[in-house]
């Protein structure tokens, strides 16, 4: 490829412009690096004098004492769970040991009558009503059943016969109708 010295020239100029280009570019990104490490140095400092202390205190004035009080409530919880319980448990325990004496026992047995036995006497009323309920229910089924299986010809309307009416307005007309 050939090209003309004016042509050449230009090129070497443009390359040498491009190359200045790069170099200045190259500058910058380093320029912009070192102002981003500095940058990030004081935002580490800015956060080591006035973040962390406001985020201390305000764990210290908001945080803590919520905490605090909950645990308390917590606890209080616990321990009111624990007496009731407890005393669920030893009352239980304790009705069992009353009932286990052999004094209360000996009372019980003085005082409950065995020599009278309520002896039943036959149906009552409620059989009675029973019985009667099932009886009526039973009839109810049975005449659904008949209702269902009667051969009843008045339930049925017979159609009429298209081929009738056919034939009478045909022989009106005096020629015969055919029937399909």
């Amino acid at each position: 490829m050939s090209l003309s010295r004016k042509r050449r020239k230009e090129l070497k100029r443009l390359r040498s412009s491009a190359e200045d280009l790069w170099g200045d570019q190259q500058d910058v990104l380093d320029h912009a690096s070192k102002v981003a490490r500095e940058a990030r140095r004081q935002l580490g400092f800015l956060t080591q004098e006035e973040v962390v202390p406001r985020v201390r205190s305000g764990y210290e004035s908001y945080v803590r004492p919520n905490v605090d009080r909950a645990r308390g409530f917590a606890r209080g919880a616990g321990d009111s769970v624990e007496r009731t319980l407890g005393s669920a448990v030893g009352s239980l325990l304790s009705i069992g040991d009353i009932a286990n004496d052999t004094r209360v026992r000996r009372a019980l047995q003085r005082v409950s009558p065995r020599s009278v036995v309520v002896e039943k006497k036959g149906p009552g009323v409620g059989t009675y009503l029973a019985i009667g309920a099932g009886i009526v229910a039973a009839a109810g089924v049975a005449y659904a059943v008949w209702q269902t299986f009667r051969a009843d010809d008045e339930l049925w309307v017979a159609d009429d016969e298209p081929s009738t009416a056919a034939s009478s307005s045909g022989s009106a007309n005096g020629s015969p109708t055919p029937v399909i």
